[in-house]
C-alpha cells in the first residue's frame, strides 16, 4: 500500500482511489510548462484525438499515441513505451490541442511511441522508489566527477520508471571525454547510463525560481525554445549595461530583453544617429540618453561628466540641427529649442507621491468624537443646573405654579362636563331598574294628570 505519491514537479502529495489501483494527480498547474486545454469541451476529431502529451521530471515532456483507445484524462498516471523497458509519466494534455503543441515543438507524428496502460499499483510503487533514490544518486555522481577532475557539472538525474535506466544532465563549456565516467556510474548504480548536455537556461528551467520581476521564471513556466540574446537588445532599449542587472539566474542575459525588442526597433526607425555631435555657437553637444517612446533625446556640452547639464530635444529638432550642420550652419541656442520641445510635450496627468506620506501616520492617536447628547442627557443637565442654582440661593424652593381656574381652562371645563354626563348616565340606569321592579322613587314619580283642587 502506498501512502504518498509524489508527482514529478508537483507540490502536492496525493493519491486518489489507491484501493482500486487508479492513480491520478489532482493538482492543476502544479507542474512546469503547464498548458491550459481550451479545447477540452470540444469533441476529439478522429486520429488526432489519439495523441497524448505526457510529462515527466521537471520540464521533460513526451508525445505518445493511444492506439488501444484507453480513456485518458489530464492527471492520469500511465506506463509508456521506452528504450529499454517502460517509463511512468503523467498525462498533461489530451485532444486536438496536442497536435498544436507538437507543431510548436517541431515533433513529427510518424515515429511516436505507444501508451501501454494506466499505471498499476506495482508500477507506481517501483516509480516511487526510483524517485526516492534520485537525490542519493546525484550526490554520488557529483563526487565521482570531482574525483576524475572533469570540467563538467552534473545538474540533474532522472531514473526511468522501471529503474533500468538513468539519464544524467550535465553542463560543460568544453568537450568532455566521459568514457571512464560512464564505467564508474555503471559499476556504482547497476543501470544503463545516458548522458545529455544542456545549457545554462535549460538548467535554470529545471531548477526553477523567482525572477527579479517577482514572477516565476519564464523558462520554468512557459518558455521551451531559447533564442540567443545579445547586448544590442539592451542598447536598443536604453538599459544600463550593468552585468548584475542584465544577467538572470542562469548567468546569461535575460530572455525578456527579446520580448519588446521589435517595438523599440520600429520606434527608432526615424531617429537620427546619436553618435553625431551637434555643432552650436556654444560648442559641441554630445548625446547622453534617449527616451524612445516620448521621442526625446538629451544632449550635454560636457562629455562623460557628472556635473553635465542635460538639454532635452525633440527628434525633429535634432534632425533639423544635423541638417544645418551639414550645410555649415551652427545652431544658435539649444535651450530655446528645448523650451519649444517642452511646450509641445503633453503634461503628465499624474504625480509622484512617494515619500510624502508620514511613515508614523498610523501610530498617531485619533481624537475621540464627542457624542451628541440626546433628550435624556439634556434633561439631566438641566436638572443638575437647577439643583446648583437652588444651592446657590440658599436651598430656596421654586414657587409652585398655581393651577388655572376651572372657568378659564377649557380642558377643565371639558373634564367637568364629562364627569356630569357619567353621573347622569349611572343615575338613569338605576331608575330604569326600579321601573322594571314596579318601585319608583318618590323623587321620580310622575305627576298626576288630574287637575289640582
Amino acid at each position: 500500500m502506498i501512502d504518498n505519491y509524489i508527482t514529478r514537479g508537483c507540490l502536492k502529495k496525493t493519491v486518489e482511489n489507491v484501493e482500486e489501483g487508479k492513480f491520478r494527480c489532482t493538482c492543476s498547474g502544479c507542474n512546469k510548462l503547464d498548458v491550459f486545454n481550451w479545447l477540452e469541451t470540444i469533441p476529439d476529431s478522429g486520429s488526432v484525438g489519439k495523441l497524448v502529451e505526457v510529462r515527466f521530471k521537471n520540464t521533460r515532456k513526451g508525445y505518445y499515441i493511444n492506439n488501444t483507445g484507453i480513456p485518458l484524462v489530464k492527471g492520469d498516471v500511465v506506463a509508456v513505451e521506452a528504450s529499454p523497458g517502460h517509463d511512468v509519466g503523467i498525462v498533461s494534455l489530451t485532444g486536438d490541442l496536442v497536435a498544436v503543441q507538437m507543431k510548436r515543438y517541431d515533433v513529427s507524428s510518424g515515429n511516436l511511441k505507444k501508451i501501454y496502460r494506466k499505471a498499476k499499483a506495482s508500477d507506481v510503487e517501483k516509480w516511487f522508489q526510483a524517485v526516492e533514490k534520485e537525490p542519493e544518486i546525484i550526490c554520488i555522481a557529483r563526487r565521482i566527477v570531482s574525483n576524475l577532475k572533469l570540467g563538467m557539472k552534473i545538474s540533474d538525474v532522472e531514473l526511468q520508471g522501471d529503474k533500468t535506466k538513468a539519464t544524467f544532465y550535465y553542463i560543460s563549456d568544453e568537450r568532455v571525454d566521459f568514457r571512464q565516467l560512464i564505467k564508474e556510474y555503471a559499476d556504482n548504480f547497476k543501470v544503463r547510463i545516458e548522458m545529455k548536455q544542456i545549457g545554462a537556461r535549460q538548467e535554470a528551467g529545471k531548477v526553477g525560481g523567482i525572477g527579479t520581476c517577482g514572477r516565476e521564471l519564464c523558462c520554468a513556466s512557459w518558455m521551451s525554445s531559447f533564442v540567443s540574446v545579445s547586448t544590442s537588445a539592451a542598447r536598443y532599449q536604453e538599459v544600463s549595461l550593468n552585468p548584475q542587472k542584465l544577467a538572470g539566474q542562469c548567468g546569461k542575459l535575460k530572455c525578456c530583453f527579446n520580448y519588446e525588442l521589435k517595438c523599440y526597433m520600429e520606434a527608432q526607425n526615424d531617429f537620427p544617429d546619436t553618435s553625431i555631435a551637434l555643432e552650436t555657437e556654444q560648442g559641441k553637444a554630445y548625446h547622453s540618453k534617449t527616451d524612445v517612446f516620448r521621442r526625446v533625446i538629451w544632449y550635454s556640452f560636457e562629455k562623460n561628466s557628472e556635473n553635465a547639464v542635460f538639454i532635452p530635444l525633440d527628434v525633429g529638432v535634432v534632425k533639423e540641427i544635423i541638417r544645418l550642420n551639414r550645410q555649415g550652419i551652427k545652431a544658435k541656442d539649444l535651450e530655446a529649442s528645448s523650451n519649444r520641445a517642452q511646450a509641445k510635450e503633453p503634461m503628465i496627468s499624474y504625480q509622484n507621491a512617494v515619500g510624502e506620506d508620514n511613515i508614523n501616520r498610523f501610530e498617531e492617536k485619533r481624537q475621540k468624537k464627542r457624542r451628541k447628547p440626546n433628550n435624556r442627557d439634556h434633561n439631566k443637565d438641566n436638572k443638575e443646573i437647577r439643583i446648583k442654582k437652588n444651592n446657590e440661593t440658599g436651598n430656596r424652593k421654586e414657587p409652585q405654579r398655581q393651577p388655572e381656574s376651572a372657568g378659564n381652562n377649557p380642558r377643565n371645563e371639558r373634564n367637568d362636563r364629562n364627569s356630569r354626563n357619567n353621573r347622569n348616565r349611572s343615575r338613569g340606569n338605576r331608575n330604569r331598574g326600579n321601573r322594571e321592579k314596579g318601585n319608583r322613587p318618590e323623587g321620580n314619580k310622575p305627576e298626576s294628570s288630574q287637575p289640582k283642587e
